[in-house]
Protein backbone atom coordinates (compact mmCIF):
# COMPACT_ATOMS: atom_id res chain seq x y z
CA UNK A 1 0.00 0.00 0.00
CA UNK A 2 1.33 3.47 -0.80
CA UNK A 3 1.00 6.44 1.37
CA UNK A 4 0.96 10.32 0.81
CA UNK A 5 1.43 12.80 3.34
CA UNK A 6 -1.22 15.44 2.81
CA UNK A 7 -0.78 19.15 4.05
CA UNK A 8 -2.33 22.39 4.05
CA UNK A 9 -0.41 25.11 5.09
CA UNK A 10 0.62 29.09 5.27
CA UNK A 11 3.88 30.84 6.44
CA UNK A 12 5.41 27.77 8.43
CA UNK A 13 9.30 28.00 7.27
CA UNK A 14 10.38 27.74 10.85
CA UNK A 15 9.00 24.26 11.37
CA UNK A 16 7.77 22.78 7.96
CA UNK A 17 11.76 21.20 7.21
CA UNK A 18 11.15 19.50 10.62
CA UNK A 19 8.01 17.77 10.02
CA UNK A 20 8.90 16.80 6.18
CA UNK A 21 11.87 15.18 7.67
CA UNK A 22 9.91 12.97 9.98
CA UNK A 23 8.40 11.18 7.28
CA UNK A 24 11.33 10.64 4.88
CA UNK A 25 11.37 7.02 4.06
CA UNK A 26 7.78 6.64 4.75
CA UNK A 27 5.36 8.22 2.40
CA UNK A 28 5.35 7.71 -1.35
CA UNK A 29 3.81 11.13 -2.30
CA UNK A 30 3.99 14.70 -0.41
CA UNK A 31 1.62 17.39 -1.46
CA UNK A 32 0.88 20.56 -0.06
CA UNK A 33 -1.49 22.79 -0.27
CA UNK A 34 -0.46 26.65 0.65
CA UNK A 35 -3.30 28.70 1.43
CA UNK A 36 -1.11 32.55 0.64
CA UNK A 37 2.35 32.00 2.23
CA UNK A 38 4.71 34.93 1.84
CA UNK A 39 7.67 33.40 3.13
CA UNK A 40 9.77 30.73 1.97
CA UNK A 41 6.88 27.89 2.49
CA UNK A 42 6.64 26.78 -0.96
CA UNK A 43 10.01 26.52 -1.63
CA UNK A 44 10.80 24.53 2.05
CA UNK A 45 8.07 22.07 0.72
CA UNK A 46 9.44 21.65 -3.05
CA UNK A 47 12.86 20.68 -1.51
CA UNK A 48 11.49 17.81 0.03
CA UNK A 49 9.76 16.75 -3.38
CA UNK A 50 6.35 17.46 -2.09
CA UNK A 51 3.88 18.82 -4.57
CA UNK A 52 3.10 22.27 -4.22
CA UNK A 53 -0.58 23.81 -4.91
CA UNK A 54 -2.05 26.97 -4.22
CA UNK A 55 -5.67 28.10 -2.58
CA UNK A 56 -7.97 30.75 -1.88
CA UNK A 57 -8.30 31.52 2.20
CA UNK A 58 -11.60 31.02 3.00
CA UNK A 59 -11.69 30.50 6.98
CA UNK A 60 -12.80 26.86 6.12
CA UNK A 61 -10.12 24.38 7.16
CA UNK A 62 -12.61 21.55 6.43
CA UNK A 63 -12.86 23.02 2.60
CA UNK A 64 -8.80 23.89 2.28
CA UNK A 65 -8.19 19.77 3.71
CA UNK A 66 -10.69 18.49 0.66
CA UNK A 67 -9.16 20.38 -1.89
CA UNK A 68 -5.96 18.70 -0.98
CA UNK A 69 -7.52 15.56 -0.76
CA UNK A 70 -8.18 15.98 -4.31
CA UNK A 71 -4.24 15.60 -5.31
CA UNK A 72 -3.41 12.80 -3.49
CA UNK A 73 -2.94 9.69 -5.72
CA UNK A 74 -2.04 6.84 -2.97
CA UNK A 75 -4.37 4.32 -1.19
CA UNK A 76 -3.53 6.01 1.82
CA UNK A 77 -3.28 9.54 3.48
CA UNK A 78 -1.53 10.58 6.48
CA UNK A 79 -2.39 14.37 7.79
CA UNK A 80 0.00 16.27 9.88
CA UNK A 81 0.13 19.98 10.75
CA UNK A 82 3.42 21.73 10.17
CA UNK A 83 4.00 22.38 13.94
CA UNK A 84 3.77 18.50 14.01
CA UNK A 85 6.46 15.99 13.60
CA UNK A 86 6.03 12.11 13.15
CA UNK A 87 7.66 9.82 15.95
CA UNK A 88 10.08 7.36 14.23
CA UNK A 89 9.03 4.36 16.64
CA UNK A 90 5.57 4.65 15.47
CA UNK A 91 6.76 3.89 11.65
CA UNK A 92 6.91 -0.12 11.32
CA UNK A 93 3.40 -0.89 13.27
CA UNK A 94 1.88 2.38 11.14
CA UNK A 95 3.32 0.44 7.98
CA UNK A 96 1.54 -2.74 9.10
CA UNK A 97 -1.33 -1.02 10.06
CA UNK A 98 -2.51 0.41 6.35
CA UNK A 99 -1.53 -3.16 4.69
CA UNK A 100 -5.04 -4.52 6.60
CA UNK A 101 -7.88 -4.77 4.10
CA UNK A 102 -10.48 -3.67 6.33
CA UNK A 103 -9.66 -0.43 7.99
CA UNK A 104 -11.22 2.77 6.62
CA UNK A 105 -9.69 4.86 9.53
CA UNK A 106 -6.64 4.47 11.96
CA UNK A 107 -6.62 6.73 14.98
CA UNK A 108 -2.95 7.61 16.44
CA UNK A 109 -2.33 9.36 19.54
CA UNK A 110 -0.57 12.93 19.73
CA UNK A 111 1.52 14.49 22.41
CA UNK A 112 0.62 17.73 23.20
CA UNK A 113 4.15 18.93 23.78
CA UNK A 114 4.11 22.07 26.66
CA UNK A 115 0.35 21.62 26.62
CA UNK A 116 -1.46 23.43 30.17
CA UNK A 117 -4.00 20.58 30.58
CA UNK A 118 -4.14 17.36 28.88
CA UNK A 119 -1.04 16.41 27.61
CA UNK A 120 -2.43 13.61 24.74
CA UNK A 121 -5.63 13.81 22.21
CA UNK A 122 -6.72 11.05 20.00
CA UNK A 123 -6.29 12.23 16.23
CA UNK A 124 -8.16 11.02 13.01
CA UNK A 125 -5.26 11.36 10.40
CA UNK A 126 -4.31 8.20 9.10
CA UNK A 127 -7.38 7.03 6.43
CA UNK A 128 -7.91 5.09 3.18
CA UNK A 129 -8.67 7.05 0.15
CA UNK A 130 -12.40 6.99 -0.57
CA UNK A 131 -14.74 8.70 -2.72
CA UNK A 132 -16.91 9.65 0.12
CA UNK A 133 -14.31 10.58 2.70
CA UNK A 134 -14.31 14.17 3.43
CA UNK A 135 -12.96 16.48 5.92
CA UNK A 136 -16.25 18.60 7.53
CA UNK A 137 -16.54 21.06 10.17
CA UNK A 138 -14.35 24.79 9.33
CA UNK A 139 -12.34 24.50 12.51
CA UNK A 140 -11.13 21.17 13.80
CA UNK A 141 -11.46 19.50 11.06
CA UNK A 142 -12.20 16.12 10.89
CA UNK A 143 -13.16 13.07 8.71
CA UNK A 144 -14.70 11.30 11.53
CA UNK A 145 -18.90 12.75 10.39
CA UNK A 146 -17.92 10.92 7.30
CA UNK A 147 -16.71 7.91 8.32
CA UNK A 148 -19.27 7.44 10.17
CA UNK A 149 -21.77 7.50 6.83
CA UNK A 150 -19.74 5.41 5.18
CA UNK A 151 -19.44 2.57 7.87
CA UNK A 152 -23.13 2.90 7.39
CA UNK A 153 -23.52 1.58 4.25
CA UNK A 154 -20.65 -0.19 3.54
CA UNK A 155 -20.56 -2.49 7.22
CA UNK A 156 -17.28 -4.06 6.18
CA UNK A 157 -15.28 -1.38 7.00
CA UNK A 158 -13.33 -0.87 10.33
CA UNK A 159 -11.79 1.69 12.83
CA UNK A 160 -8.27 0.90 13.73
CA UNK A 161 -6.01 2.43 16.12
CA UNK A 162 -1.91 2.42 17.04
CA UNK A 163 -1.61 2.24 20.90
CA UNK A 164 1.63 4.54 21.27
CA UNK A 165 2.25 8.10 20.43
CA UNK A 166 2.36 8.67 16.89
CA UNK A 167 2.38 12.70 16.85
CA UNK A 168 4.56 15.11 18.06
CA UNK A 169 2.38 18.60 18.59
CA UNK A 170 3.80 21.84 19.59
CA UNK A 171 0.94 23.95 18.74
CA UNK A 172 -0.71 24.39 21.63
CA UNK A 173 2.22 25.88 24.01
CA UNK A 174 1.18 29.38 24.52
CA UNK A 175 3.93 31.48 22.63
CA UNK A 176 2.65 28.98 19.44
CA UNK A 177 -1.07 30.29 20.48
CA UNK A 178 -0.42 33.70 21.15
CA UNK A 179 2.04 33.88 18.27
CA UNK A 180 -0.98 32.81 15.49
CA UNK A 181 -4.29 34.28 17.42
CA UNK A 182 -5.46 30.64 17.27
CA UNK A 183 -7.71 31.55 19.70
CA UNK A 184 -9.57 33.86 18.01
CA UNK A 185 -9.13 32.72 14.54
CA UNK A 186 -10.49 29.20 16.61
CA UNK A 187 -13.57 31.09 18.06
CA UNK A 188 -14.47 32.93 14.81
CA UNK A 189 -14.74 29.87 12.90
CA UNK A 190 -16.88 28.03 15.59
CA UNK A 191 -19.17 30.61 16.45
CA UNK A 192 -20.16 30.65 12.92
CA UNK A 193 -20.83 26.68 12.52
CA UNK A 194 -22.53 26.73 16.24
CA UNK A 195 -24.85 29.71 14.78
CA UNK A 196 -26.14 26.88 11.93
CA UNK A 197 -25.34 23.72 13.91
CA UNK A 198 -27.02 24.29 17.44
CA UNK A 199 -27.26 20.56 18.69
CA UNK A 200 -24.02 19.31 17.66
CA UNK A 201 -21.95 18.27 20.58
CA UNK A 202 -18.58 18.24 19.37
CA UNK A 203 -18.77 21.66 18.48
CA UNK A 204 -20.42 22.21 22.17
CA UNK A 205 -17.43 20.52 23.60
CA UNK A 206 -14.52 22.49 21.72
CA UNK A 207 -16.30 25.68 21.63
CA UNK A 208 -17.12 25.34 25.05
CA UNK A 209 -13.75 24.44 25.94
CA UNK A 210 -12.28 27.66 24.07
CA UNK A 211 -14.57 29.70 26.44
CA UNK A 212 -13.01 28.36 29.46
CA UNK A 213 -9.24 28.50 27.86
CA UNK A 214 -10.33 31.86 27.51
CA UNK A 215 -11.63 33.10 31.23
CA UNK A 216 -15.85 33.40 29.72
CA UNK A 217 -16.43 30.63 32.07
CA UNK A 218 -20.05 30.89 32.53
CA UNK A 219 -20.13 30.75 28.80
CA UNK A 220 -18.28 27.90 28.22
CA UNK A 221 -20.39 25.83 31.31
CA UNK A 222 -23.71 26.74 29.51
CA UNK A 223 -21.95 25.52 26.47
CA UNK A 224 -20.14 21.92 27.80
CA UNK A 225 -23.77 21.19 29.59
CA UNK A 226 -25.67 21.48 26.62
CA UNK A 227 -23.35 19.16 25.02
CA UNK A 228 -23.80 16.85 27.97
CA UNK A 229 -27.74 16.78 27.09
CA UNK A 230 -27.12 15.44 23.72
CA UNK A 231 -28.46 11.91 23.12
CA UNK A 232 -25.88 8.99 21.60
CA UNK A 233 -22.35 10.66 22.78
CA UNK A 234 -19.45 8.23 22.23
CA UNK A 235 -16.71 8.46 25.22
CA UNK A 236 -14.52 10.39 23.50
CA UNK A 237 -16.49 13.48 23.27
CA UNK A 238 -18.52 12.70 26.11
CA UNK A 239 -15.10 12.53 27.93
CA UNK A 240 -14.29 16.27 26.85
CA UNK A 241 -17.18 17.78 27.89
CA UNK A 242 -16.86 16.44 31.69
CA UNK A 243 -12.71 17.25 31.63
CA UNK A 244 -13.60 20.86 30.46
CA UNK A 245 -16.72 21.60 32.80
CA UNK A 246 -14.10 20.28 35.43
CA UNK A 247 -11.58 23.03 34.53
CA UNK A 248 -14.69 24.91 34.55
CA UNK A 249 -15.51 24.59 37.93
CA UNK A 250 -11.90 24.40 39.13
CA UNK A 251 -11.14 28.19 37.95
CA UNK A 252 -14.46 29.20 40.07
CA UNK A 253 -13.78 27.42 43.07
CA UNK A 254 -16.40 24.94 43.21
CA UNK A 255 -14.10 22.13 43.62
CA UNK A 256 -16.66 19.14 44.40
CA UNK A 257 -19.29 20.16 40.93
CA UNK A 258 -15.27 20.27 39.81
CA UNK A 259 -14.25 16.82 41.06
CA UNK A 260 -17.64 15.30 39.94
CA UNK A 261 -17.07 15.97 36.15
CA UNK A 262 -13.64 14.25 36.62
CA UNK A 263 -14.65 11.52 38.26
CA UNK A 264 -17.24 10.71 35.47
CA UNK A 265 -14.50 11.27 32.90
CA UNK A 266 -11.74 8.72 34.19
CA UNK A 267 -15.55 6.38 34.41
CA UNK A 268 -15.17 6.29 30.71
CA UNK A 269 -14.03 3.66 28.39
CA UNK A 270 -11.30 5.55 26.47
CA UNK A 271 -8.02 4.69 25.39
CA UNK A 272 -5.91 4.81 28.88
CA UNK A 273 -3.32 7.60 28.22
CA UNK A 274 -6.06 10.40 27.41
CA UNK A 275 -7.21 9.96 30.55
CA UNK A 276 -3.79 11.07 32.30
CA UNK A 277 -5.20 15.20 32.44
CA UNK A 278 -8.22 14.24 34.40
CA UNK A 279 -6.51 11.68 36.79
CA UNK A 280 -4.13 14.75 37.53
CA UNK A 281 -6.39 17.52 37.78
CA UNK A 282 -8.35 15.30 40.01
CA UNK A 283 -5.13 14.30 42.14
CA UNK A 284 -4.87 18.42 42.57
CA UNK A 285 -8.35 19.19 43.57
CA UNK A 286 -8.41 16.31 45.87
CA UNK A 287 -5.01 17.89 47.23
CA UNK A 288 -6.94 21.56 47.25
CA UNK A 289 -9.89 19.94 49.57
CA UNK A 290 -7.14 18.22 52.23
CA UNK A 291 -8.05 14.81 50.82
CA UNK A 292 -3.85 13.19 50.85
CA UNK A 293 -4.55 10.19 50.26
CA UNK A 294 -7.19 10.74 47.63
CA UNK A 295 -4.54 12.83 45.97
CA UNK A 296 -1.82 10.68 46.14
CA UNK A 297 -3.96 7.55 44.73
CA UNK A 298 -4.84 9.76 41.47
CA UNK A 299 -1.14 10.91 40.84
CA UNK A 300 -0.02 7.43 41.40
CA UNK A 301 -2.54 5.91 38.81
CA UNK A 302 -1.74 9.06 36.20
CA UNK A 303 2.13 7.52 36.39
CA UNK A 304 1.39 4.25 36.06
CA UNK A 305 -0.90 5.32 32.87
CA UNK A 306 2.58 7.10 31.85
CA UNK A 307 5.12 6.53 33.64
CA UNK A 308 7.32 9.75 31.75
CA UNK A 309 5.05 11.96 33.01
CA UNK A 310 7.17 14.79 34.87
CA UNK A 311 4.27 16.95 36.21
CA UNK A 312 2.94 13.55 37.67
CA UNK A 313 6.13 13.05 39.38
CA UNK A 314 6.14 16.20 40.88
CA UNK A 315 2.60 16.81 42.00
CA UNK A 316 2.59 13.38 43.95
CA UNK A 317 6.00 15.16 45.54
CA UNK A 318 3.93 18.09 46.62
CA UNK A 319 1.50 15.54 48.28
CA UNK A 320 3.95 13.48 49.57
CA UNK A 321 5.24 16.12 51.17
CA UNK A 322 2.35 17.83 53.09
CA UNK A 323 1.56 14.34 54.38
CA UNK A 324 5.07 14.74 55.94
CA UNK A 325 6.62 11.92 54.10
CA UNK A 326 9.87 13.96 52.96
CA UNK A 327 12.59 11.02 52.15
CA UNK A 328 9.71 9.86 49.20
CA UNK A 329 8.80 13.53 48.28
CA UNK A 330 12.42 13.68 47.18
CA UNK A 331 12.29 10.64 45.64
CA UNK A 332 9.59 11.88 43.06
CA UNK A 333 10.86 15.96 42.69
CA UNK A 334 14.26 13.79 41.80
CA UNK A 335 12.34 11.56 38.70
CA UNK A 336 10.62 14.77 38.00
CA UNK A 337 13.85 16.60 37.17
CA UNK A 338 15.70 13.12 35.39
CA UNK A 339 12.38 13.78 33.09
CA UNK A 340 12.57 17.49 32.97
CA UNK A 341 16.12 18.91 33.58
CA UNK A 342 14.29 22.25 33.31
CA UNK A 343 11.88 22.00 36.00
CA UNK A 344 12.28 25.23 38.18
CA UNK A 345 9.52 24.49 40.65
CA UNK A 346 10.66 20.85 41.11
CA UNK A 347 14.35 21.89 42.08
CA UNK A 348 12.73 24.61 44.10
CA UNK A 349 10.64 22.05 46.29
CA UNK A 350 13.28 19.51 46.29
CA UNK A 351 15.18 22.45 48.35
CA UNK A 352 12.50 23.61 50.50
CA UNK A 353 12.31 19.12 51.55
CA UNK A 354 16.17 19.04 51.99
CA UNK A 355 16.83 21.75 54.63
CA UNK A 356 13.76 20.81 56.26
CA UNK A 357 15.64 17.48 56.36
CA UNK A 358 18.92 19.68 57.30
CA UNK A 359 20.74 18.71 54.40
CA UNK A 360 21.79 22.35 54.21
CA UNK A 361 24.24 22.12 51.36
CA UNK A 362 22.03 20.27 48.58
CA UNK A 363 19.26 22.30 49.62
CA UNK A 364 20.99 24.86 48.96
CA UNK A 365 22.29 23.75 45.37
CA UNK A 366 19.19 22.83 44.59
CA UNK A 367 17.36 26.51 45.18
CA UNK A 368 20.75 27.93 43.30
CA UNK A 369 19.23 25.62 40.38
CA UNK A 370 15.40 26.68 40.60
CA UNK A 371 16.52 30.40 40.70
CA UNK A 372 18.62 29.83 37.51
CA UNK A 373 16.03 28.98 35.78
CA UNK A 374 13.40 30.75 37.16
CA UNK A 375 15.59 33.56 35.79
CA UNK A 376 14.84 32.40 31.89
CA UNK A 377 10.87 31.21 32.89
CA UNK A 378 9.99 33.50 35.52
CA UNK A 379 11.98 36.58 36.71
CA UNK A 380 10.12 37.75 39.17
CA UNK A 381 9.68 34.08 40.78
CA UNK A 382 13.37 34.11 40.76
CA UNK A 383 13.87 37.12 42.80
CA UNK A 384 11.01 36.15 45.04
CA UNK A 385 12.93 33.18 45.99
CA UNK A 386 16.26 34.78 46.20
CA UNK A 387 14.89 37.36 48.31
CA UNK A 388 13.11 34.82 50.51
CA UNK A 389 16.25 32.83 51.03
CA UNK A 390 18.40 36.29 52.09
CA UNK A 391 15.96 37.20 54.85
CA UNK A 392 16.95 33.22 55.93
CA UNK A 393 20.72 34.15 55.83
CA UNK A 394 21.13 32.44 52.67
CA UNK A 395 23.14 34.21 50.05
CA UNK A 396 22.75 32.29 46.94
Amino acid sequence: MQLSLCMIVKNEEQTLAQCLRSVQGLVDEIVVLDTGSSDRTPDIAQKFGAKVYTFEWCNDFAKARNESLKYVRTDWVLVLDADEVLVPEIVPSLKQAIQHDRFLLINLLRQEVGAAQSPYSQVSRLFRRHPNLCFSRPYHALVDDSVARIMSKEPQWQVGYLPNVAILHEGYQRGAIAQKDKFTQAQTAMEGFFSTHPNDPYVCSKLGALYVETGSWHRGIELLEQGLKRSGLNAQILYELHYHLGIAYSRLQQLQKAIAHYQAAIGLSIYPLLKLGAYNNLGNLKQATGDLNGAKLAYEIALQIDPKFAVGYYNLGMTLKAMGLLNEAIIKYQQAISLNPKYAEAYQNLGVVLLKLGKLNDSLAAFKQSIALHEVQNPVEANRLRQGLAEMGFAV
